[in-house]
């Protein structure tokens, strides 16, 4: 795809596929634990034989990163074009983002102090919603690589590939001075760097798409060789989500493992790049894919209140979510995904109205 072009169709399913998939996976498979303080979250990962390995396929914040990378690169050279500058790439990227998010952040404020205030008995409100927010941890991260991308964009215009392989070296670097030195500390800085390389990659898109099948494969296999090498060395955790009763995960804050998940994860999305344009030629996918993207940020923002609205509506008619993964909870699992999908619709019928103009791919 030859630089400057503003849509980008794979890119644009890349976006609304990791979306469903995070979006899925907290309806389908959260386990709401309640302790003295209220709800926490859990997971059936530790409980289930083999589970882990759903998450080196369906833990997509590599794939979001990387598309990500890639929008901000062609942005940015779109600005520059228009003798653009700095104030108006960050208008730009940052407007559709914080917006929404501020307001989501105000909305779920008022209901707090209004809970406190009508029901001060309830201990569990504050709690609740930390759970709500919590979804929204990585928006820092990515507001964070909006603001660095010129440098980033500038690094990778005199470096290249070497910016990206030094960048998997300081990844390792901190996870060697995190667990041979019990320098505990320095593990924050693996929130930048190893996303920060995921992101790094996106701005390689086009000529990874252009490049011959085989460095898909390679990218692909050598991801895989490394995950498993990593993962069995009785240091990380096989899950790339965080499982109750693990002593580390690999996503807080992320480790080697999410370096070698990321050339994995896009590796197989070069591959299956041509049988998924084949795909959205159809118009159905076309436009489901349209409506995720113009809505997208609306929808993530809110997925976490539908779920909570489902569960306390659930929880009203005597429909209990166990807190065992037992049979039970593997039975109710579509009821947890058409519950929340049905309270989230009208949340996001509300408040998409705050999501700036609509998803162009490089806008």
């Amino acid at each position: 795809m030859p630089s400057g072009k503003v849509r980008d169709e794979y890119i644009d399913l890349l976006r609304a596929l990791s979306l469903f998939v995070v979006v899925t996976w907290h309806w389908a498979f959260s386990v709401i634990v309640w302790r003295a303080d209220g709800p926490h979250a859990s997971n059936p990962i530790a409980t289930t034989h083999g589970l882990w390995a759903l998450t080196w396929v369906f833990q997509v914040l590599p794939v979001f990163f990387w598309v990500g990378g890639f929008l901000h690169r062609v942005t940015w050279e779109s600005i520059e074009r228009k003798g653009g500058g700095y104030r108006d790439f960050l208008r730009r990227r940052l407007t559709r983002l914080l917006g929404p998010a501020l307001v989501c952040l105000a909305v779920l404020g008022i209901l707090r102090v209004v809970l406190q205030v009508a029901m001060p008995e309830v201990g569990w409100a504050g709690r609740g919603l930390i759970l709500l927010v919590s979804p929204l941890w990585f928006l820092g991260v990515y507001v964070l690589l909006i603001l660095l991308a010129p440098l980033t964009i500038r690094a990778h215009r005199a470096g290249g590939e070497v910016v990206v392989v030094v960048m998997a070296g300081a990844a390792m670097l901190v996870d060697l001075l995190r667990f041979r030195y019990d320098i505990a500390g320095i593990a924050v800085l693996n929130l930048v760097v190893v996303w920060a390389l995921a992101h790094q990659l996106g701005y390689f898109y086009e000529r990874l798409v252009a490049a011959p099948r085989r460095f898909a494969w390679s990218l692909t296999l050598g991801g895989l060789f490394a995950m498993l090498g990593l993962t069995n060395m009785g240091l990380y955790p096989r899950s790339m989500v965080g499982v109750p009763g693990e002593s580390i995960s690999n996503m807080a804050p992320p480790t080697l493992c999410i370096v070698a998940l990321t050339l994995l994860q896009v590796g197989l999305a070069l591959l299956i790049r041509p049988a998924a344009l084949r795909w959205i030629e159809r118009s159905r996918p076309r436009r489901l894919v349209a409506w995720t993207g113009a809505n997208a940020m609306t929808l993530f923002l809110w997925h976490i209140t539908g779920y909570a609205i489902a569960y306390g509506l659930f929880e009203l008619v005597g429909i209990h979510n166990p807190e065992e993964t037992n049979f039970a909870w593997w039975v109710q699992r579509p009821l947890w995904v058409i519950g929340p999908a049905l309270a989230t619709a009208p949340l996001v019928l509300a408040f998409r109205r705050f999501e700036a103009g609509r998803i162009r791919t490089g806008s």
